[in-house]
């Protein structure tokens, strides 16, 4: 399974295309919307969420609800295009007035000026709306798509916030709950946080932050349950489905970090409290005394649940502007603004679910012929079978 998306931040759509997905898999516009809105709430984000109401259209692959197997294309139209046809237009431009607008004042923090080198481009304009993070949207629309297999397959992923501005929930407020019980959590909580004790921190924080001129990171994790044992393979490093996770979470806008159930704190503890030791019984078959490496050995899925978080710098366009250097005349300036989000960390979340969803769907697809619904359940409902009597 594989997609690609196009578009560009201000332009007339974000489109995707799906290719691989099984026959007969239940999808609808509905389903995807619901997670587009997600990734545009939480406390923090600035006015462009208020402009753009994002909502999914589904143009082929899908007849009556339910997929084909052929690919399938996903479109979200820009409502803000209408302000931006003459800037963001195709055809070539004669206006001296246009041509005088372009950017050559790259932002820190950016892909401005590394992007503007690469491809040559003395409008960075060319780069930005590209860079932007509003290609979320759509990889957030292909995960939903991957969400909706892997919740058909008993496969649940839920994200929360653990963290902005160094203030930190507590583990025990959401550990041995089940990935329902977080999601219902989270979709009450103003920053998409499974510890609401911390909450108002937070939000005062980001409130301040803003009218400081200045932005906040954090860090988000992902919870998969469900997932079976030996999904993914130790034998090549491109094969391995956590670093394939690590590189979905790494592709991110502004993520910087990535880690597996207890992360860096491994290089602070001795192996006898970080590895998980094995255990059987005829209920359930084999599971772990605990999930110390996230759901992950050999670059293999355990059975246990996979925890996966990142880490996201603050967002680097400021009200109170850092210096740069413009590429035409070489002066310094201060940098513009470009968007105004304080704190985009509950969104990044959202982002985060989407495309380890993604990864997880596409795992289980590789491993199991998966032409159709039926008979990918019963192949993966064989697979269990066969690994909790091995």
């Amino acid at each position: 399974m594989r997609y690609l998306t196009a578009g560009e931040s201000h332009g007339p759509q974000l489109t995707a295309i799906i290719e691989g997905l099984p026959a007969q898999l239940p999808l609808t516009a509905e389903m995807i919307n619901k997670e587009l809105k997600r990734r545009q709430g939480g406390h923090g984000r600035g006015r462009r969420m208020q402009i753009e109401k994002d909502t999914v259209e589904i143009v082929s692959g899908v007849r009556h609800g339910k997929t084909l197997g052929s690919p399938v294309t996903l479109v979200v139209k820009n409502d803000d295009w209408k302000h931006w046809t003459n800037i963001m237009g195709i055809e070539p431009i004669e206006d001296e007035d246009e041509v005088k607008r372009q950017l050559t004042r790259p932002r820190p923090g950016h892909a401005d000026l590394n992007g503007g080198m690469k491809y040559g481009h003395r409008d960075l304009r060319n780069v930005l709306e590209r860079s932007s993070a509003r290609e979320t949207t759509v990889r957030v629309a292909v995960g939903a798509v991957a969400k909706q297999l892997l919740s058909q397959l008993g496969v649940e992923i839920v994200s929360h916030v653990t963290e902005i501005g160094g203030i930190k929930v507590n583990p025990a407020s959401y550990q041995g709950k089940t990935a329902a019980e977080i999601r219902e959590l989270v979709e009450a909580d103003a920053v998409y946080c499974a510890d609401p004790s911390v909450t108002g921190q937070m939000t005062d924080l980001i409130d301040q932050t803003k009218k400081n001129g200045d932005s906040i990171g954090g860090t988000v994790e992902v919870i998969v349950e469900g997932m079976p044992a030996g999904i993914g393979s130790y034998v090549h490093y491109d094969r391995k489905l956590d670093a394939k996770m690590a590189a979905a979470m790494m592709s991110i806008n502004a993520f910087k970090g990535v880690e597996f159930g207890l992360g860096f704190e491994m290089a602070r503890r001795p192996g006898s409290e970080v590895h998980d030791e094995i255990l059987w019984n005829e209920t359930d078959g084999y599971t772990r005394r605990t999930n110390n490496l996230g759901g992950f050995e050999g670059g293999m899925t355990t059975g246990m649940p996979i925890i996966v978080r990142g880490v996201m710098k603050p967002i680097p366009t400021l009200y109170k502007p850092l210096q740069s250097v413009d590429i035409d005349t070489k002066e310094p300036f201060q940098a513009s603004i470009e968007r105004s989000d304080s704190c985009a960390v509950p969104a990044a979340s959202i982002v985060a679910e989407h495309v380890v969803a993604w990864e997880a769907a596409n795992a289980l697809l590789d491993q199991f012929d998966a032409d159709q619904m039926p008979r990918l359940k019963e192949n993966l409902q064989n697979y269990l079978n066969y690994t909790k009597e091995f």
